[in-house]
């Protein structure tokens, strides 16, 4: 951050009164310019003994296969993100979601919250995604996931499908995945 937004007077780092880190404040109106955490929503619509993956149509790594998924927006829940990403990348619906997978990733300033949940009707394809598919266990292109995060989601889920029990996992990925994907910046650290 250069600029305020609130006045346009070039920003300092510092740390502010009271606060234990640095942050971009404005010398004229004073204002702390917090950077917060990006929240990352998305569900596994799942019918019968299939998941429905989309192919991306954007970077990162276009053409490869993924859970729809993207950034939470401003004034929604996060399960009303992850069923909006759901209609926006497959033109799908889900029912009886429930909440199932969060991701910490702090070195890049991300959280990742997935639900699963049975598909409610049809499928097809959105501006994000160049194809929507369902796929059986053993027909998972794991080689074509987009993600690590999208290969510990399958390979869980297909584990606790066998048991017949899904509970919710918290966990923090070593920053090495995301050379996985070789990102180039923080624009492009989305699933």
């Amino acid at each position: 951050m250069k600029y305020c937004s609130d006045c346009g007077t070039e920003v300092v780092k510092q740390i502010p009164v009271d606060d234990d880190r640095l942050r971009f404040v404005c010398p004229q109106c004073e204002i702390i310019h917090y950077q917060n955490p990006k929240v990352v929503v998305g569900c596994l619509p799942i019918a019968g003994q299939q998941v429905l993956l989309c192919r991306r149509a954007i970077e990162p790594r276009l053409g490869f296969w993924t859970i729809p998924a993207g950034f939470m927006e401003n004034g929604e829940t996060m399960l009303d993100g992850a069923l909006r990403e759901t209609r926006e990348e497959a033109a799908a619906k889900v029912k009886g979601e429930t909440l199932y997978r969060l991701f910490d990733i702090p070195h890049i300033n991300q959280v990742y919250v997935f639900y699963r949940g049975e598909l409610d009707g049809g499928f097809g394809i959105g501006p994000e995604s160049l194809e929507s598919r369902l796929f059986s266990e053993d027909e998972i292109p794991w080689s074509e996931l987009a993600f690590p995060i999208v290969t510990d989601v399958l390979t869980e889920y297909f584990e606790d499908r066998k048991i017949g029990e899904f509970p919710i996992r918290v966990s923090t990925p070593s920053p090495l995945w995301a050379k996985h994907v070789g990102w180039k910046s923080p624009a492009d650290r989305e699933i």
